[in-house]
């Protein structure tokens, strides 16, 4: 088999931290909440407050998720009040950019890792 494919090794399922850079895959969903996942990233999402509806489509939408729904009150620039603020867990958020393509008010920017807000 010289393809040059990887191949694995063993028939036994392989943690996170064991798989190869070519890629991998997720045989528990929701495994990720036990590991901070984040410096994967080379983007990361960005919410404008002033521009979400709250309409939840970025908190279904995510898989891991890392999407946080707070009961925390915030008033935009032109007055609207919303009794819940949407923040992102930067700690397993990996920035596939679901949440940006989904968000039908295009509240969410994805920015590069490190650049300014």
């Amino acid at each position: 088999m010289s393809s040059g494919a990887w191949a694995p090794k063993t028939t036994k399922p392989l943690g996170w931290r064991e798989l190869p850079a070519i890629g991998g895959y997720v045989i528990e969903p929701m495994s990720t909440a036990k590991n901070n996942t984040g410096s994967w990233r080379t983007e990361r999402p960005v919410i404008n407050q002033d521009a979400c509806i709250r309409c939840r489509t970025c908190w279904i939408y995510c898989p891991e998720p890392a999407i946080l729904e707070l009961d925390k009150p915030y008033v935009t620039k032109d007055g609207r009040r919303y009794e819940l603020t949407y923040e992102i867990d930067y700690d397993h958020c990996k920035g596939c950019g679901i949440c940006a393509h989904e968000c039908p008010t295009k509240a969410i920017t994805m920015v590069p890792e490190g650049a300014e807000e």
